[in-house]
């Protein structure tokens, strides 16, 4: 082949290779790869509605056998789990075997072991679903509710990186005074008729207790990870001083995120996709509180960025705190199979997704039509800055193929 056939057909290719990036950006499905995400995207929106009151239909395994079967290095559930509903509700149901204050945190929290000797993280309510909370994103008591929700979005975004959350009405007087722990009983207390707890915790006080509704408190229950996949708590590369007139390094650094491509665990293998997911994931709920992280222990690196403690989210639907997006705009990456999943969310898909999925929850309904508005809002935002960085960049340089799972172990 001469040498000008060869330069004419190098540069079709090109061409094909930019057209087919440019048609991803668009929502295309041209590539396998987003015909392997639009088939994704119709298993999770197929196993989305879930129902209530569901049991196992075997006995061979309890719920928390079946769930902890679920975790691996990069998922704390697979993307099919048609038990999900059942776990869910055995969590939500399960009588409370123990109860004592929570572990070490500065939200209020108890910590609940389940008939079967399951661990749970019991948070109680602390605002109606239409408080509105003022101030810094990151400000106010834990949102239970919050917790619910943000589940069940890592379900709808594919990350399936959040531990199980489920709502759940606790009545203090039968379920938990008879198991609770002195160190928890020595907590309680009543103002009127109803019975309130303030706990343990770094910023626990008795002039703050959560109170029920007379003996019924509402809460959201979080699953417990297994103790066969112990947790390493991160630093995030992109936390807060949480000191006025004090910024962090990345709020005024343009050239930060190259600093981080160059530190472990962050120069090789998923950990810095994971983080600007997970900036995706904290914009869309509003979650500016993120200043530390777990992934599993000793895992080099490939362990999943896992979606801990998100009840400082959903807290004022009209604030779009864009710093949370960072991590996207500053380092202009994000994986194929995230912006094929953001995109097929577009035009009010993400909130009716949110109403599906969270219709079975006690809690029912979880969140309020403007938080499930502002998800929807956010969501542009997120993928105008995409489309930005493609801009300045091109889209070889932003959108970035990386389908990395481990097998189960």
């Amino acid at each position: 082949m001469k040498l000008k056939q060869r330069v004419v057909l190098l540069a079709a290719l090109l061409v094909v290779l930019i057209l087919a990036k440019v048609f991803l950006l668009d929502g295309g499905e041209g590539s396998a790869a987003s015909r392997q995400d639009q088939r994704a995207f119709q298993r999770m929106e197929a196993g989305l509605r879930l129902r209530r009151g569901a049991q196992l239909d075997h006995t061979l395994q309890s719920p928390w056998e079946v769930a902890a079967q679920w975790v691996g290095p990069r998922e704390v559930y697979p993307d099919e789990t048609p038990e999900l509903g059942a776990v869910l509700n055995a969590m939500a149901t399960g009588r409370v075997e123990r109860a004592d204050v929570g572990y070490k945190g500065t939200q209020l929290k108890a910590l609940l072991v389940l008939e079967g000797g399951q661990k749970v993280v019991f948070k109680p309510k602390r605002y109606s679903r239409d408080t509105v909370v003022e101030g810094e994103p990151y400000a106010g008591y834990d949102r239970h509710n919050a917790e619910v929700a943000a589940f069940h979005l890592d379900r709808i975004l594919g990350f399936r990186r959040a531990p199980l959350v489920v709502g759940r009405f606790m009545n203090l007087r039968t379920e938990i005074k008879p198991v609770a722990t002195d160190q928890l009983l020595s907590t309680f207390l009543m103002q009127g008729n109803n019975t309130c707890f303030y706990g343990k915790c770094y910023y626990c006080r008795e002039s703050e207790p959560a109170c029920a509704e007379g003996e019924v408190m509402e809460g959201s229950v979080t699953l417990w990870l297994p103790d066969v996949w112990p947790l390493q708590k991160h630093r995030h590369p992109w936390g807060r001083t949480y000191r006025e007139g004090k910024l962090a390094r990345w709020e005024y650094d343009e050239s930060y995120c190259d600093a981080v491509k160059k530190t472990a665990p962050y120069d090789s293998g998923p950990r810095l996709l994971d983080v600007i997911d997970t900036a995706i994931f904290d914009y869309l709920i509003g979650n500016a509180d993120r200043h530390h992280y777990e992934s599993f222990q000793d895992d080099g690196g490939a362990s999943m960025l896992i979606l801990l403690d998100n009840a400082k989210s959903f807290g004022n639907p009209t604030q779009d705190e864009r710093s949370i997006l960072a991590p996207v705009y500053q380092c202009c990456m994000v994986r194929v199979s995230t912006w094929n999943r953001l995109t097929l969310l577009r035009n009010g898909a993400l909130s009716a997704a949110m109403r599906t999925a969270m219709a079975h929850d006690p809690l029912h309904p979880a969140l309020t039509e403007l938080h499930l508005s502002a998800l929807d809002r956010r969501l542009e935002s997120v993928l105008t800055t995409v489309r930005q960085c493609v801009e300045t960049q091109g889209a070889e340089s932003v959108l970035t193929e990386d389908r990395m799972k481990l097998s189960h172990s």
